[in-house]
């Protein structure tokens, strides 16, 4: 039975930051943009659990497996087997009939898939992100336009202080001086960080 949905504008995308070294993550295709997907969660976690497979794979891939730890792969034609344990998946071949079929593989295991280039596809999406040390500032356009995301992250990197980790951290004594219940250090919280807004505004008056 097919149930009725309500309308949304706007991106109706929920954002999660995931653990991607306590998650088994596999990458099918070792080209270049099998090479673009590893790079970017590589990118945002080093210690990332990528396991690639492919036909052939290019030699910028295979010469990641010596800088990163959890990073393993197999030159070969992906076989059935290559899902087990896997969480997550980023299907990346040059045929679109190839990466629809270990979709529907995937998906009878409950794997959460990403297929390049076909958002109509894909379970999720893989935003351009702006890191200054533990903030990390994701970005989507809904699949409408990564090249304005990645615009948009260079702005954000330029304009983001390299000194904003320091901020955090003094922020994380702050929270941990604090008394009485999560209710309460929020309000105080809400108090010492006002004057971050206020600053902004001066700057821009």
């Amino acid at each position: 039975m097919s149930k009725s949905k309500i309308a949304v504008s706007g991106n109706p995308l929920f954002p999660v930051f995931l653990k991607i070294d306590q998650l088994q993550l596999l990458v099918v295709g070792g080209g270049y943009v099998g090479l673009e997907k590893i790079t970017a969660l590589f990118k945002n976690n080093p210690n990332a659990q990528v396991y690639l497979v492919g036909t052939t794979v290019s030699s910028d891939i295979k010469a990641l497996i010596k800088k990163y730890p959890n990073f393993r792969y197999k030159e070969r034609s992906f076989k059935k087997k290559d899902l087990r344990n896997i969480e997550v998946a980023l299907l990346a071949t040059d045929s679109q009939k190839t990466n629809l079929r270990i979709r529907k593989l995937a998906k009878k295991k409950n794997i959460l898939v990403n297929v390049a280039d076909t958002p109509d596809l894909c379970d999720f999406y893989l935003g351009s992100t702006v890191k200054k040390g533990n903030l990390k500032v994701g970005i989507s356009t809904n699949g409408k336009s990564p090249t304005f995301a990645k615009r948009f992250r260079e702005v954000l990197e330029e304009v983001l202080p390299e000194d904003t980790d320091d901020l955090l951290q003094n922020l994380k004594k702050i929270r941990d001086s604090l008394k009485g219940d999560f209710g309460e250090k929020i309000k105080q919280l809400n108090k010492v960080t006002a004057s971050l807004k206020q600053s902004d505004q001066d700057n821009r008056s």
